[in-house]
């Protein structure tokens, strides 16, 4: 009888979302670089390849430097500066273009969780 009674005990817990059920806890929140100066300010437009420092706060070992939206080669520095190698054909067309750095997200283990990916607010560059 005690059998028959734990059997029914661990069939009740599996099927009402017991020890067999997997959580799905969402991801926390990233952390919000902030960019506060670009190195240089501007280039001229098709002057070659060039090395921009981002400097500000709050940047991951993995963050990338978006230059007019698309991710570019990124090498960190510290949590204040990373450095993103931009290509001339980045650079062809004068203009403001838009600069952000994105901390990616961190994936969670099996119960979900991590982190959500985290981008800048834009600070722009000139290409003259």
């Amino acid at each position: 009888m005690k059998l028959a009674l734990v059997l029914l005990f661990a069939i009740a817990l599996v099927g009402c979302g017991g020890y067999g059920s997997k959580s799905n806890t969402p991801p926390m929140a990233g952390t919000v670089p902030t960019i506060a100066n670009l190195s240089p300010p501007s280039v001229v437009a098709n002057s070659g390849q060039f090395s921009l420092v981002v400097t500000g706060t709050k940047f991951n070992s993995n963050a990338v430097v978006n230059f007019n939206g698309a991710p570019m080669t990124t090498a960190f520095a510290s949590s204040t500066s990373v450095t993103a190698t931009i290509p001339n054909s980045a650079i062809a067309n004068s203009g403001n273009v838009p600069v952000t750095v994105t901390n990616p997200g961190t994936i969670g283990g099996i119960y979900g969780g991590g982190t959500s990916p985290a981008t800048s607010v834009a600070m722009p560059f000139m290409i003259n």
